[in-house]
């Protein structure tokens, strides 16, 4: 019996070692399916989300686009840092943006471009154009990638920010900055106004090339948050010729009936300051006092939310020594 009892339990166990591995077989192969499944369906659903547009309604009309744009190109020195505010690769860029060393880490890897430079444009295989409606190669832009222009002052700085994240399809986290910011730059305002009086006036002035400028509320340089946002007072002479053209040029001789309590000065190191050398400068009342500020014009000449965030804190660290 026992000569015949082995062979038998040998081949029940051969019999069962061979169910077994037609289970396991059987259960890794249902596996792989599972997850060759769920991997063509992510793929499937990522390839959607690439081909997935939305309209956009510009100023000049309705634009089909990405609803996840991931190559820009941004030809608007004015937009470029609001595209990358709100998290969105940058694969070309203007020469202005290019030299903002606030904007140094957004665009390391883009490459400079300008909207003559068509064929490099269609090298770095954008899947949306943003120009500035000056541009005079819209059209030819358009047979590349979706292109959307925007005009500057056609509405205000906050809206225009907004109206880049219905764009990029990225309005909520626009409009949640929005919120915040203003919160945040009228709390400074009231402590500033508390700290130097409520009659105090505060001028901007930057040196460009051979020129001095003195700025409105609406222009850069900080001058919204100053004067829009902190309701802080501009000189009368100020109101009078640059709050409507948003900037006016002026000569060094005239600068006292210019100059404000306060002085914001965005200093270009490329331009000619030699202004600051002369007797008409140096006996300015805010200079006397140690009440001019300077910053580097080339990271503070813009109005979107990199650019503002850097000038509220500058203006909050230079009037209220925070």
């Amino acid at each position: 019996m026992k000569k015949i009892l082995i062979p038998m339990m040998l081949i029940f166990a051969l019999i069962f070692s061979a169910c077994s591995n037609n289970a396991v077989d059987s259960g890794n192969t249902s596996a792989s399916k599972e997850v060759a499944t769920e991997e063509k369906e992510n793929s499937e659903a990522v390839e959607e989300t690439k081909t997935e547009t939305i309209i956009y309604e510009s100023e000049t009309g309705p634009v089909e686009v990405p609803a996840r744009a991931e190559r820009v190109v941004v030809l608007s020195s004015f937009a470029s840092g609001s595209v990358m505010a709100l998290d969105t690769n940058i694969v070309g860029i203007d020469m202005w943006s290019k030299m903002n060393p606030r904007y140094e880490k957004y665009i390391k890897d883009a490459v400079e471009v300008s909207d003559e430079s068509l064929e490099k444009i269609i090298e770095i295989e954008p899947d949306l154009i943003i120009v500035p409606s000056t541009s005079k190669n819209i059209e030819k832009l358009k047979a590349i990638a979706p292109t959307v222009s925007f005009t500057y002052g056609s509405v205000d700085y906050l809206e225009k920010f907004l109206e880049v994240g219905k764009l990029l399809n990225k309005e909520k986290q626009a409009k949640e900055w929005i919120d915040d910011f203003k919160g945040r730059a009228e709390k400074a305002g009231e402590d500033i106004r508390a700290k130097i009086g409520e009659d105090a006036t505060i001028s901007v002035i930057e040196s460009f090339d051979k020129q001095l400028y003195v700025f409105g509320n609406n222009w850069g340089r900080s001058t919204e948050i100053i004067y829009q946002e902190m309701e802080l007072n501009m000189p009368e002479k100020v109101k009078e010729m640059a709050l409507k053209a948003g900037y006016y040029a002026i000569s060094a001789e005239v600068l006292p009936d210019f100059a404000g309590d306060y002085l914001i000065f965005s200093k270009d190191i490329d331009a000619d300051n030699s202004f600051q050398e002369t007797e008409i400068y140096k006996n300015l009342p805010a200079v006397k006092n140690n009440r001019v500020f300077e910053a580097n014009a080339k990271e503070f000449y813009y109005n979107d939310p990199i650019t503002l965030d850097f000038q509220l804190d500058f203006i909050k660290k230079s009037l209220l020594g925070e």
